[in-house]
């Protein structure tokens, strides 16, 4: 009996294959449009030609230039963050948020943030916080474990995460040490201040 349904299967699963291999041409054409080149002409024929491949494997795999963006957004931005544990919370969330300020802080990164939430809708932004927040989640659980407190993983997010993406994103402001530390020091005030 001959298995029909082996072949697309196969191919996607299998790792080093073709599929791979696309996909990582794809996603290298991407960061390389995104950082080279205006908004304007990112689409899939461009992306396709530039990684070599045809346009209908990348509509087929990817449907969207928004979902291609999403893909790409959480294949960058997964694991490249390590999750500090300098012993203290307000020593991880520092780490943390000087960490995450050099990364917003590189163009070709900050111009694929931009285009994938730009481009992307939710599921851009999704994939470019999620990991993020799964960080600070590790940061703060970490914490209550150590028997300490900890803000809300909501608050955490509105006080280092929001006001880094939004001043990299919206704005042209630096993104300093001084500033992402002054972050932690809102969120996490000492007593008496």
């Amino acid at each position: 009996m001959t298995d029909t349904t082996s072949s697309t299967s196969g191919t996607a699963s299998r790792p080093g294959g073709r599929s791979a291999k696309v996909r990582a041409a794809v996603h290298r054409a991407v960061q390389v449009v995104v950082s080279e080149d205006s908004l304007d002409v990112l689409t899939i024929p461009v992306i396709a030609a530039r990684a070599g491949v045809h346009a209908t494997t990348v509509y087929r795999r990817w449907g969207t230039v928004g979902d291609l963006l999403a893909d790409v957004a959480t294949s960058r931005f997964s694991g490249d963050l390590v999750v500090p544990d300098t012993g203290s919370l307000r020593g991880d969330l520092e780490r943390y948020a000087l960490d995450l300020a050099k990364d917003l802080g590189d163009p070709d990164t900050l111009a694929l943030v931009r285009a994938t939430i730009g481009t992307g809708g939710e599921q851009g932004a999704a994939a470019c916080r999620g990991e993020r927040e799964q960080g600070l989640e590790a940061i703060l659980g970490r914490e209550r474990a150590r028997g300490g407190q900890s803000p809300a993983l909501e608050h955490t997010t509105d006080g280092i995460l929001a006001p880094l993406y939004y001043r990299a994103v919206f704005t042209d402001l630096p993104l300093t040490t001084e500033w992402a530390r002054d972050l932690v020091a809102r969120l996490l005030p000492e007593p008496g201040a």
